[in-house]
């Protein structure tokens, strides 16, 4: 019992907390550019455009195949062999980014298919060009159907971040590390800690995505 109040104390638990708001501030840049990038290429993989289509689809294919941990290897080591050389937390806001679009963007394009043709056949009859189409009729009721599939994917970007630790990003994980670190003692106390931090994050998003897609349904 000792060693857990030892290895909790506000200094340490104070400590984890720091490594929780760049957590945080990685899952929200990385989410927000996320969704923006995978909606856009989910847009263009269902638009069918000539060649631009088939290549974007190419690309998300080869992301989704690969590994998170070597796409972050390869934006804090790789890049800067291509005269770009961004610091640890913009390099895994990168690497996150670039992975989770991939994955957002087969949702968006599974999430506008789900919407019946009708919807956009009856919308083009009125007069509407296919982007009015698709951003008026299509979309709205496409992220309605999406919002359980995309929120669940954003909770397990919040959990990949951990992985981030790798090139020593200051993040909950590494900082979990630091105090465990001083004694091998603190290892399980600490990893007690982690999974009620991570638990609160993660649940509390995904109550705040049933809520969102309560409301929508009304």
């Amino acid at each position: 019992m000792q060693t857990w109040i030892q290895a909790l104390s506000w200094l340490n638990f104070s400590f984890l907390l720091k490594g929780l708001a760049v957590t945080i501030f990685i899952s929200v840049i990385s989410i927000v550019l996320s969704f923006i990038l995978g909606s856009v290429l989910g847009i263009i993989r269902y638009s069918k455009i000539k060649f631009i289509s088939a290549i974007v689809g190419f690309v998300i294919d080869l992301v989704r195949n690969l590994p998170l941990l070597l796409i972050i290897f390869f934006t804090y080591f790789g890049l800067p062999n291509f005269g770009l050389r961004p610091g640890a937390i913009t390099s895994a806001i990168i690497a996150m980014t670039i992975f989770e679009s991939s994955m957002l963007a087969e949702i968006v394009r599974s999430g506008i298919q789900s919407v019946a043709v009708g919807q956009m056949e009856g919308a083009r009859s009125t007069g509407m060009s296919f982007v009015q189409a698709l951003w008026h009729i299509v979309l709205p009721q496409a992220y309605r159907h999406m919002i359980p599939t995309i929120i669940g994917q954003f909770v397990a970007l919040i959990k990949d971040t951990s992985l981030a630790t790798i090139i020593v990003v200051p993040e909950l994980m590494q900082h979990a590390q630091v105090v465990y670190g001083q004694n091998a003692n603190y290892i399980v106390p600490m990893f007690a800690a982690l999974t009620l931090l991570y638990f609160i994050i993660c649940f509390s998003l995904s109550m705040a995505g049933s809520y969102l897609h309560r409301h929508m349904a009304n």
